[in-house]
């Protein structure tokens, strides 16, 4: 039951073009799903892909910034179109932004080329619904047709199926092929497929056994990475019903966190500020003829405040209230308590959410890599909002004590310092009493 070369050869061939070909299925529709969530997350509050809406369809976009002869300019556009309209080398851009009467479009600088791309390319796959048969059912997304969502996926899966049903088909007619023009045509036709791969796997044992151990470790080590990733939120940012820039309140204002979080001292809640709260300046600050006068125009709606009612404005009393779409999700059984950690633990904001002075958009998840650049910011190395994450800085930052703030861990304090001075003197080795040495690490700290 000897195989020639040639069938050892070919049965590589098949073998490299299988494992090609599913690799190129499985990234493509990656990438197709990548595109849909950035969609999803990033683009639908105010643009649909085949209607105008908040902000212009972009189906076809690429085309129509092409046929301006600014076809290299869209993905600055989507990434900071402010910027991209005070650079001055885009007519393209302000055209749209006159178009709808200077609404400003949000900034989204995190994202990168490849995913803008992404985004583009699934939009322009969409069908027209206006085109499409009509169907029945419960609600869909205005510009979105459900069923093409759902089956996008089956679509690969079904072309993968068929790629290897043409290969298997292509080798048998090889493989006949090759038994007809042996000289062992009685042995050659007794083979099949197991017993050639067997044959050939015994002759070439040590190829055959090194290879199958790296796909076994490679197949761990890739299951392994999927579960250290589940609940790992880092970058998650929803869409929010208002643009706010911290930059312009928190930066260039220079207005404290806690002015707007007013309850970040007081509560478990660091808090959403009110209408009201935003009130206090926007009553005399209403952007009129700015870029950024539509949005100050929604809290006006919330508030039921008419600024041309009366020479200074007035309240009408016809309030809308603003759904904002919560950021940092903790899962039920975890607790959190924000005032615990700014005033007894003197943990400064931007050590959880980052640099909020830098931000041109309202929030996100801020990854582990970002906000150690930040200085002053305790170096960690778990990602942002898990589990590992929090127990790293309990094990690194310390306890301020003895100032007034902290009876309750001033209280561990003397009795740790009573009670066990050699225990004492080892927690003090490094100059520090941190959170873990005073229990930070039990579970039921955080845990229900």
């Amino acid at each position: 039951m000897k195989i020639s070369n040639i069938q050892q050869l070919n049965r590589f061939k098949q073998l490299i073009f299988l494992v090609l070909t599913v690799a190129i299925s499985t990234f493509s529709n990656e990438l197709f799903a990548q595109g849909e969530g950035l969609f999803k997350a990033k683009c639908a509050v105010c643009h649909q892909p085949h209607k105008n809406g908040t902000g212009p369809k972009l189906f076809e976009a690429r085309k129509r910034w092409e046929a301006a002869g600014e076809g290299a300019l869209i993905i600055e556009w989507v990434k900071n179109n402010a910027k991209l309209r005070a650079s001055g080398k885009s007519a393209r851009a302000n055209e749209i932004f006159n178009e709808y009467k200077g609404s400003v479009m949000s900034a989204f600088t995190d994202l990168k080329d490849e995913e803008v791309i992404s985004i583009l390319d699934w939009v322009d796959a969409q069908p027209d619904p206006a085109t499409a048969p009509p169907t029945t059912g419960g609600p869909v997304t205005p510009g979105i047709d459900p069923e093409e969502e759902s089956s996008l996926s089956w679509i690969w899966i079904i072309l993968g199926v068929m790629f290897v049903v043409i290969i298997m088909a292509v080798g048998g007619v090889r493989r006949q092929l090759n038994i007809a023009t042996s000289d062992k045509l009685d042995v050659q036709e007794k083979l099949t497929y197991g017993e050639e791969f067997r044959a050939w796997a015994w002759k070439n044992r040590l190829y055959a056994g090194i290879s199958t151990l790296v796909i076994v470790i490679s197949l761990v080590v890739g299951v392994l990475q999927g579960l250290s990733r589940i609940n790992v939120v880092e970058n998650y940012q929803p869409s929010q019903p208002i643009a706010f820039p911290h930059s312009v309140h928190a930066g260039l204002n220079g207005i404290d966190c806690k002015y707007c979080h007013n309850s970040v001292e007081k509560s478990k809640s660091a808090g959403i500020p009110t209408v009201n709260v935003c009130m206090n300046c926007h009553k005399q600050i209403s952007g009129e003829g700015k870029p950024y006068a539509p949005e100050i125009k929604k809290i006006y709606a919330a508030a039921g405040w008419d600024p041309k009612n009366g020479p200074t404005g007035a309240y009408n009393n016809k309030t809308k209230p603003i759904v904002w779409n919560k950021v940092h999700v903790l899962p039920d059984h975890v607790y959190f308590n924000h005032s615990q950690h700014v005033v007894v633990g003197g943990v400064d904001c931007k050590q959880c959410h980052g640099d909020m002075t830098q931000m041109e958009e309202a929030v996100k998840v801020q990854p582990v890599s970002e906000l150690n650049k930040i200085e002053g910011n305790i170096k960690l190395s778990k990602p942002t909002l898990t589990m590992g994450w929090c127990i790293e800085c309990h094990g690194a930052k310390d306890v301020p004590l003895g100032n007034g703030k902290n009876a309750y861990y001033d209280e561990i304090h003397r009795r740790l310092k009573d009670n066990d001075k050699t225990l004492y003197r080892k927690y003090l080795k490094d100059g520090k009493v941190s959170v873990s040495e005073l229990g930070g690490w039990e579970c039921a700290k955080c845990h229900y």
